[in-house]
């Protein structure tokens, strides 16, 4: 592969460099936690939620749904925005609403209200995501504490999922199913005082231009797409969903053609025509159907099966998240070393292992024979993908591009996530065949995790053709020199 070495970032373009820089990592950690977390805080509690204001079954999943879609649909919008208007200002303004949202979501009465608050929480993590994960990157732009700094940020948007289950289970069993929502505003009262103190303002140079067509159509394309596998969970031959998801597809190649055309696109071809940078993100979907799909029926057999309560199913998924923290920081030390192809294609391969594992549950097992071994082992696959993924999604980006950048690798993890979710409740559908039975759903759960270790060996073949390159040229040197081919 022929090596070119892109020129130093001139300062200019930099934000300055923090003597705080490390708490600067822990604001943009705060951040990525109650974006990851709430994914899945609010899973656990809505059984409670759902007798407590009278949700109905289709009310009940667009409580899920309406998160997901507008922080998928609206995040590459949101990075160029923290581009274009300052990162520190959108930060701070997707940290306030989003902490709004929350408290205006764990007081309402009806399900409609519900609704609307976790449309508001996806609209403003949309904002806060993409703009910690610039400033993240801007703030180290490179060296041995750049990868410190990604593989905790990595590390968090793993165990985010788990601690979800966790905390809500806890929240759920011994307060309210309100306070999975109320928890947010502590955290971000503490996020946002602590932003504006440590925070350094930078936006990027030079036109700022929107591109008004190309942010409708991808916004279209992410939420019909989205939307359509979401209602693939009642079969995949409805006319909706055929519709939905031929719509979808349309809409983001109309989109693709778009940034072709204008001066000033969405989302730069740039970012995502590098053989890595693209791998990366088909990586980071892979991890969101592992992380937001298949844990989904962990929960559910721990509860249904194993007739755990919210509160020890929680705490029965807290394996996956510890092993992802313990594993994470000795990758890391490692990582300069071996480089992150070699980790890149291990960790799915474990991950797989892990999932067919999980796959020969049976309805009298136990969890200490047939789903903490494969926890673990999941947990060590996972840090795997984690820990290298940030960093090789945003190698060589410029700091014009870094919000955008930033956004897409969220979006990604939340797109996979939402579809791996829709793909595996079809799975489980048709094995189950619609029974209620203990061994019924058992067969279900066993389908769902087999077509997840399938994702998973598609992952692995995607970093075998995609993360090719030594490691000098996929790892940012200390003075953010990076070599592309």
């Amino acid at each position: 592969m022929t090596s070119t070495v892109s020129p130093p970032t001139p300062p200019a373009l930099q934000a300055p460099i923090s003597r705080n820089r490390w708490w600067v990592l822990v604001v943009v950690a705060l951040t990525q936690l109650v974006v990851v977390l709430d994914g899945t805080i609010v899973n656990i509690a809505l059984p409670q939620a759902q007798e407590s204001i009278g949700l109905s079954d289709v009310e009940r999943q667009w409580v899920v749904t309406a998160y997901a879609l507008c922080f998928g649909a609206l995040l590459l919008l949101g990075g160029r925005i923290a581009d274009y208007w300052g990162r520190k200002r959108t930060f701070m303004v997707g940290m306030i609403g989003f902490g709004l949202a929350s408290g205006y979501g764990g007081l309402v009465d009806s399900g409609t209200e519900l609704i609307v608050a976790r449309g508001l929480q996806g609209v403003f993590a949309a904002l806060m995501a993409p703009a910690a994960l610039a400033i993240l990157t801007t703030t180290f732009p490179g060296g041995k504490d750049r990868i410190t700094a990604f593989a905790v940020f990595g590390s968090i948007a793993g165990a985010g999922a788990g601690v979800g289950l966790v905390l809500g289970g806890v929240l759920t069993e011994f307060a309210s199913w309100r306070w999975c929502l109320l928890v947010n505003v502590p955290i971000v009262a503490v996020a946002v005082l602590a932003g504006a103190f440590l925070l350094k303002e930078s936006r990027a140079e030079g036109d700022k231009t929107y591109d008004w067509i190309g942010a409708v159509l991808v916004i279209l394309g992410l939420g019909s797409l989205v939307y359509g596998f979401t209602r693939a969970e009642h079969g995949w031959g409805h006319a909706d969903v055929i519709g939905f998801i031929g719509g979808g597809v349309v809409l983001l190649a109309l989109f693709v053609f778009s940034q072709t055309k204008v001066a000033h696109p969405l989302l730069p071809l740039r970012v995502i025509n590098h053989r890595v940078r693209a791998g990366a993100l088909l990586l980071q979907a892979v991890a969101g159907t592992v992380m937001i799909g298949a844990m989904l029926y962990v929960t559910l057999h721990l509860q249904i099966v194993l007739a755990f309560s919210p509160l020890e199913a929680g705490l029965a998924s807290l394996p996956l998240t510890v092993v992802i923290g313990v594993v994470a920081p000795v990758l890391a030390k490692f990582l300069p070393v071996t480089g992150p192809r070699v980790i890149m294609i291990v960790g799915p391969v474990l991950g797989a292992g892990a999932m067919l594992y999980l796959s020969r549950l049976t309805a009298d097992g136990s969890y200490a024979v047939q789903v903490l071994p494969a926890l673990v082992l999941l947990g060590v696959g996972m840090a795997m993908m984690f820990v290298p993924m940030q960093n090789l999604a945003l190698v060589g980006v410029e700091p014009h591009d870094a919000g955008v950048a930033s956004a897409a690798t969220n979006a990604a993890m939340q797109i996979g996530g939402s579809i791996g979710l829709a793909i595996f409740t079809a799975v489980y559908a048709s094995a189950s065949a619609g029974g209620m039975t203990v061994d019924a759903l058992v067969d279900g759960y066993s389908a769902a995790f087999v077509a997840t270790a399938v994702t998973l060996l598609v992952g692995m073949v995607v970093a075998i053709v995609c993360i090719r390159g030594s490691k000098e040229e996929l790892m940012p040197s200390a003075d953010g020199v990076v070599h592309l081919g």
